[in-house]
């Protein structure tokens, strides 16, 4: 009698605990979302990640925020992603900037390969030489006749230091025997404006930013960086075809999430990544801002980051471009 009481005192807690085991996981969202631009606002991080944000507030019906935390080349905001916790609800707005700053800083208060999961690459983009429209140089050719005529005197901007846009400066200053100051920045924005008033001389930035002022001829395009040209600006030559064979440097863009984000998450944002990169509205908008869209999968964007973290972290050391 005593057994059988027992068991009944029991049985309540015991459903009762059961129910809460079976109760299924919250579904993701529940709440707003904050995707981290690690620029001022502005540039080409900026404008894909506000796109991004407006497919999924309308695809989830919730809030999803763009917050932008620029500096240090865009380490700032990364690193604040990264101490965050892992369930979708912080990502960041991740470039190759990211993975070239793991390749040149010497510390950093965070790993871009082991401390983010990857999701998806949402776009790929050209980057392109353009000038204030009162540098005398008409032609890529043109302008490193010139820098070479004025040792030092010339200034280029970039959206920062440790970015892809500084790697490539440096790789041009070397392949084209030239000399001219590096002028960093907290974001392209900021560098663009400078390089209107003329503070800056030239700009090593993406098409999709540059490409407003180039048509409004604030600024003058002179070769883009990629080996093939850029559709936006079909009458700009490459680099590669004009005066230094080979180079080809281009900018991806994508989300990362905190590692240890739940698979089933990253999905669920990959699957939006994927349908805004071949939805044909969005596909026609990214194609006339320069971008060529991507949506890449977790597993792929992983490969890549791999891939790219070996390769610059030769081409930092042949460049000499070292970050303390």
């Amino acid at each position: 009698m005593k057994l059988r009481r027992n068991l009944l005192v029991l049985a309540p807690a015991a459903l009762a605990c059961a129910m809460a085991t079976a109760q299924p996981a919250p579904v993701y969202p529940n709440k707003p979302i904050k995707i981290v631009v690690p620029f001022a606002p502005g540039g080409t991080t900026d404008v894909l990640a506000r796109l991004l944000a407006h497919r999924m507030t309308v695809a989830w019906g919730q809030p999803v925020i763009v917050e932008n935390k620029p500096g240090v080349g865009g380490t700032i905001g990364a690193s604040m992603v990264a101490k965050s916790p892992a369930d979708g609800y912080t990502l960041l707005l991740g470039t190759v900037h990211h993975t070239i700053a793991q390749a040149v800083y010497k510390t950093l208060p965070y790993s871009f390969e082991r401390d983010f999961a990857p999701v998806g690459v949402i776009a790929m983009v050209p980057n392109v030489v353009v000038v204030n429209t009162a540098v005398s140089a008409r032609t890529i050719g043109d302008f490193i006749s010139l820098a070479r005529s004025q040792p030092g005197k010339l200034n280029y901007g970039t959206a920062g230091a440790g970015t892809a846009h500084h790697l490539i400066g440096e790789m041009f200053k070397k392949r084209a025997a030239v000399d001219f100051v590096h002028v960093p920045y907290k974001g392209s924005g900021p560098a663009v404006t400078d390089l209107l008033g003329g503070q800056v001389q030239v700009m090593f930035d993406t098409v999709a930013s540059a490409l407003p002022h180039v048509k409004a001829g604030k600024t003058r395009a002179l070769a883009v960086t990629t080996a093939r040209r850029s559709s936006a600006l079909p009458d700009v030559p490459t680099l590669s075809e004009t005066v230094l064979p080979g180079f080809d440097v281009g900018t991806w863009f994508g989300i990362v999430a905190p590692r240890g984000t739940p698979t089933p998450v990253v999905q669920k944002i990959y699957g939006e990544i994927d349908r805004m990169a071949k939805a044909p509205d969005i596909r026609r908008q990214l194609l006339e801002l320069g971008a060529e869209p991507i949506g890449s999968t977790p597993s792929q964007m992983s490969a890549q980051i791999k891939a790219e973290l070996s390769a610059y972290e030769v081409l930092a050391r042949q460049v000499h471009v070292v970050i303390e």
